[in-house]
């Protein structure tokens, strides 16, 4: 099964890209190689998903948001390549989690993002991977993710 038909077997559909809101580009393909961006937890409705996880919200938030930073950085892969068919695996993923001082379970927020990608991709999908707590980020978002994925020609 193709990563296109195991996402809508899944019942999932791509947001459409989000939009830049800086001076950098949300992807960057160097010959086989996509560098994507930090993909934030922004849902259908446009809203964002915020707060710091392990003070008032839970892991099961920031998974939900991680989860949703992946659909991001799919909607890109799709972008950049065509086609999710063309992905042949997720090399690494990157992750920044809002974090309360004594938060220390960022990989289980970060395995949202990583678990979609397993879905999508099958062990393809598996990447490296690093997962950290940070004091703040941009408007107040719980997850952002980057990610650095291989190409079929």
């Amino acid at each position: 099964m193709s990563a296109t038909e195991r996402l809508a077997a899944l019942g999932l559909t791509l947001p459409p890209p989000l939009a830049v809101a800086g001076n950098f580009v949300p992807f960057r393909v160097a010959g086989n190689l996509l560098l994507l961006s930090g993909a934030g937890p922004r849902m259908a409705d446009g809203k964002m998903m915020t707060g710091k996880i392990g003070a008032m919200l839970g892991v099961g938030h920031g998974y939900e948001a991680a989860k949703v930073c992946g659909l991001n950085l799919l909607s890109h892969m799709a972008e950049a390549a065509g086609t999710l068919d063309r992905v042949d695996s997720v090399l690494r993923v990157f992750g920044m989690v809002l974090s309360a001082e004594n938060f220390a379970d960022q990989a289980k927020v970060l395995d949202g993002c990583i678990d979609l990608f397993v879905a999508v991709f099958g062990d393809q999908g598996r990447p490296a991977r690093s997962a950290v707590g940070v004091s703040s980020m941009p408007r107040n978002i719980s997850v952002q993710i980057e990610a650095t994925v291989l190409l079929r020609n």
